[in-house]
Protein backbone atom coordinates (compact mmCIF):
# COMPACT_ATOMS: atom_id res chain seq x y z
CA UNK A 1 0.00 0.00 0.00
CA UNK A 2 1.36 3.46 -0.26
CA UNK A 3 -0.06 6.63 0.94
CA UNK A 4 -2.89 8.09 -0.24
CA UNK A 5 -1.00 11.75 0.59
CA UNK A 6 2.25 11.34 -0.56
CA UNK A 7 2.27 8.41 -2.19
CA UNK A 8 5.38 6.56 -0.48
CA UNK A 9 5.33 3.06 -0.11
CA UNK A 10 3.76 2.24 3.43
CA UNK A 11 7.19 0.42 5.85
CA UNK A 12 5.91 0.68 9.36
CA UNK A 13 2.84 -0.68 10.86
CA UNK A 14 1.51 1.55 13.97
CA UNK A 15 -0.69 -1.92 14.66
CA UNK A 16 -2.37 -4.55 13.21
CA UNK A 17 -4.86 -2.02 10.99
CA UNK A 18 -2.19 1.22 11.53
CA UNK A 19 0.75 1.94 8.56
CA UNK A 20 2.77 5.11 9.68
CA UNK A 21 4.10 6.83 6.91
CA UNK A 22 7.94 7.47 7.06
CA UNK A 23 7.62 10.51 4.75
CA UNK A 24 4.86 12.85 6.08
CA UNK A 25 4.42 11.28 9.43
CA UNK A 26 0.30 10.82 8.77
CA UNK A 27 -1.56 7.40 10.12
CA UNK A 28 -3.26 5.57 7.30
CA UNK A 29 -5.25 2.48 7.74
CA UNK A 30 -4.90 -0.71 5.72
CA UNK A 31 -6.99 -0.25 2.72
CA UNK A 32 -8.26 -4.03 3.23
CA UNK A 33 -9.79 -2.55 6.89
CA UNK A 34 -12.41 0.17 4.57
CA UNK A 35 -16.04 0.42 4.65
CA UNK A 36 -17.98 0.36 1.79
CA UNK A 37 -20.09 3.50 1.36
CA UNK A 38 -23.39 1.05 2.64
CA UNK A 39 -21.38 0.77 5.98
CA UNK A 40 -20.53 4.10 6.18
CA UNK A 41 -23.42 6.26 5.53
CA UNK A 42 -25.25 3.68 7.98
CA UNK A 43 -22.86 4.51 10.55
CA UNK A 44 -23.17 8.68 9.84
CA UNK A 45 -26.91 8.61 9.57
CA UNK A 46 -26.70 7.57 13.37
CA UNK A 47 -24.90 10.55 14.27
CA UNK A 48 -27.90 12.57 16.61
CA UNK A 49 -26.03 16.15 15.87
CA UNK A 50 -28.58 19.27 15.74
CA UNK A 51 -27.57 22.67 14.44
CA UNK A 52 -29.86 24.06 17.09
CA UNK A 53 -27.76 21.96 20.42
CA UNK A 54 -25.16 24.58 22.11
CA UNK A 55 -23.04 22.20 23.06
CA UNK A 56 -22.50 21.09 19.33
CA UNK A 57 -22.14 24.81 18.76
CA UNK A 58 -19.58 25.54 20.58
CA UNK A 59 -17.94 21.72 19.47
CA UNK A 60 -17.46 23.64 16.68
CA UNK A 61 -16.91 27.18 17.35
CA UNK A 62 -13.08 27.06 16.59
CA UNK A 63 -13.79 26.69 12.77
CA UNK A 64 -17.12 29.37 13.04
CA UNK A 65 -14.80 31.91 15.06
CA UNK A 66 -12.22 32.00 12.82
CA UNK A 67 -14.67 32.94 9.98
CA UNK A 68 -16.01 35.48 11.86
CA UNK A 69 -13.21 37.19 12.63
CA UNK A 70 -11.38 37.28 9.29
CA UNK A 71 -14.19 37.23 6.93
CA UNK A 72 -17.32 39.09 6.04
CA UNK A 73 -20.64 38.60 5.22
CA UNK A 74 -19.69 39.30 0.89
CA UNK A 75 -17.01 36.26 1.36
CA UNK A 76 -18.54 32.97 0.47
CA UNK A 77 -17.91 30.25 2.40
CA UNK A 78 -18.09 26.10 1.49
CA UNK A 79 -18.86 23.92 3.81
CA UNK A 80 -17.08 20.54 2.49
CA UNK A 81 -18.25 17.15 4.41
CA UNK A 82 -21.03 19.02 5.81
CA UNK A 83 -22.85 15.66 7.12
CA UNK A 84 -26.00 15.74 8.43
CA UNK A 85 -26.28 18.39 10.04
CA UNK A 86 -24.57 21.68 8.96
CA UNK A 87 -24.02 23.30 12.18
CA UNK A 88 -21.53 25.84 11.08
CA UNK A 89 -23.04 27.07 8.27
CA UNK A 90 -26.42 27.67 10.14
CA UNK A 91 -24.93 29.83 12.04
CA UNK A 92 -22.97 31.71 9.69
CA UNK A 93 -25.80 31.93 8.11
CA UNK A 94 -27.79 33.61 11.49
CA UNK A 95 -25.16 36.15 10.83
CA UNK A 96 -25.69 37.43 7.29
CA UNK A 97 -23.14 34.81 6.01
CA UNK A 98 -23.16 32.91 2.42
CA UNK A 99 -22.44 29.19 2.03
CA UNK A 100 -22.76 26.41 -0.24
CA UNK A 101 -23.11 22.96 0.98
CA UNK A 102 -21.37 19.57 -0.35
CA UNK A 103 -21.49 16.28 1.92
CA UNK A 104 -21.16 13.27 -0.73
CA UNK A 105 -24.21 11.30 0.92
CA UNK A 106 -26.57 14.05 2.65
CA UNK A 107 -25.79 16.91 0.24
CA UNK A 108 -24.30 15.74 -2.86
CA UNK A 109 -24.77 18.78 -5.87
CA UNK A 110 -21.39 18.62 -7.29
CA UNK A 111 -22.60 21.92 -8.46
CA UNK A 112 -20.18 23.87 -5.88
CA UNK A 113 -16.89 23.02 -8.23
CA UNK A 114 -18.30 25.65 -10.73
CA UNK A 115 -17.53 28.24 -7.69
CA UNK A 116 -14.39 30.03 -5.48
CA UNK A 117 -14.36 30.31 -2.18
CA UNK A 118 -12.87 32.68 0.44
CA UNK A 119 -13.02 30.22 2.39
CA UNK A 120 -13.56 26.49 2.98
CA UNK A 121 -14.00 24.17 6.00
CA UNK A 122 -14.32 20.90 6.76
CA UNK A 123 -15.61 19.68 10.15
CA UNK A 124 -14.37 16.59 11.38
CA UNK A 125 -14.00 15.40 7.92
CA UNK A 126 -10.48 14.71 6.54
CA UNK A 127 -10.25 11.95 8.55
CA UNK A 128 -12.00 10.27 6.92
CA UNK A 129 -10.92 10.72 3.28
CA UNK A 130 -9.39 7.99 1.38
CA UNK A 131 -7.31 10.04 -0.95
CA UNK A 132 -6.61 12.99 1.53
CA UNK A 133 -4.02 14.38 -1.99
CA UNK A 134 -6.91 14.40 -4.11
CA UNK A 135 -9.04 15.85 -2.45
CA UNK A 136 -6.94 18.91 -0.79
CA UNK A 137 -5.70 19.89 -4.44
CA UNK A 138 -9.46 20.14 -5.64
CA UNK A 139 -10.18 22.16 -2.74
CA UNK A 140 -7.03 24.31 -3.30
CA UNK A 141 -7.66 24.80 -6.75
CA UNK A 142 -11.06 26.29 -6.15
CA UNK A 143 -9.58 28.38 -3.35
CA UNK A 144 -8.77 32.03 -3.47
CA UNK A 145 -5.49 33.29 -3.55
CA UNK A 146 -5.88 34.61 -0.54
CA UNK A 147 -8.40 32.36 0.98
CA UNK A 148 -7.98 30.23 3.64
CA UNK A 149 -8.60 26.37 4.33
CA UNK A 150 -10.04 25.44 8.06
CA UNK A 151 -9.79 21.50 9.28
CA UNK A 152 -10.98 20.59 12.46
CA UNK A 153 -9.64 16.99 12.86
CA UNK A 154 -7.62 15.77 15.69
CA UNK A 155 -3.74 15.88 15.07
CA UNK A 156 -1.94 12.63 16.44
CA UNK A 157 0.77 13.54 18.95
CA UNK A 158 2.92 10.43 20.33
CA UNK A 159 4.70 12.57 22.67
CA UNK A 160 1.38 13.56 25.08
CA UNK A 161 -1.38 11.83 23.48
CA UNK A 162 -2.54 8.01 24.46
CA UNK A 163 -0.43 5.17 22.63
CA UNK A 164 -1.74 5.34 19.38
CA UNK A 165 -3.37 1.32 19.50
CA UNK A 166 -5.62 2.81 23.01
CA UNK A 167 -6.14 6.65 21.40
CA UNK A 168 -10.15 7.11 21.11
CA UNK A 169 -9.98 8.75 17.64
CA UNK A 170 -8.17 5.96 15.51
CA UNK A 171 -11.24 3.63 17.27
CA UNK A 172 -13.54 4.95 15.07
CA UNK A 173 -14.25 2.30 11.95
CA UNK A 174 -14.44 5.36 9.57
CA UNK A 175 -11.38 7.08 10.54
CA UNK A 176 -8.57 5.95 7.91
CA UNK A 177 -6.28 8.75 7.50
CA UNK A 178 -4.56 10.12 10.71
CA UNK A 179 -2.57 13.55 10.81
CA UNK A 180 0.44 14.32 12.98
CA UNK A 181 2.39 17.89 13.18
CA UNK A 182 4.73 16.23 10.26
CA UNK A 183 1.53 15.72 8.17
CA UNK A 184 0.67 19.66 8.30
CA UNK A 185 4.04 20.54 7.66
CA UNK A 186 4.61 18.06 4.62
CA UNK A 187 1.13 19.73 3.06
CA UNK A 188 2.38 22.85 4.23
CA UNK A 189 5.96 23.02 2.21
CA UNK A 190 4.55 20.34 -0.92
CA UNK A 191 1.20 23.15 -1.60
CA UNK A 192 3.75 26.15 -0.75
CA UNK A 193 0.96 27.39 2.13
CA UNK A 194 1.14 28.88 5.73
CA UNK A 195 -0.17 26.69 8.13
CA UNK A 196 -1.19 26.76 11.90
CA UNK A 197 -1.94 23.95 14.34
CA UNK A 198 -4.13 25.17 17.29
CA UNK A 199 -4.81 22.93 20.26
CA UNK A 200 -3.63 19.87 18.29
CA UNK A 201 -7.18 19.88 16.85
CA UNK A 202 -7.52 23.00 14.39
CA UNK A 203 -5.34 23.07 10.74
CA UNK A 204 -5.12 26.48 9.12
CA UNK A 205 -4.11 26.70 5.79
CA UNK A 206 -3.23 29.46 4.20
CA UNK A 207 -1.57 31.03 0.81
CA UNK A 208 1.81 32.23 1.25
CA UNK A 209 1.09 34.88 -1.21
Amino acid sequence: MNCTLCESLLKTKADDFYFICDTCGAYLKDQKFYLNDFQEKEIYEKHKNDVNDIRYQNFTSPITNAILEKFDSNHLGLDYGCGTAPVISKVLKDSGYKTKLYDPYFYPNENYINYHYDYIFSCEVFEHFYNPKQELEKLLSILHPKGALLIMTLVYDAETDANFKDWYYRKDPTHVFIYTKKTVEFIAERYNLKSKVKNNRMIVFENMD
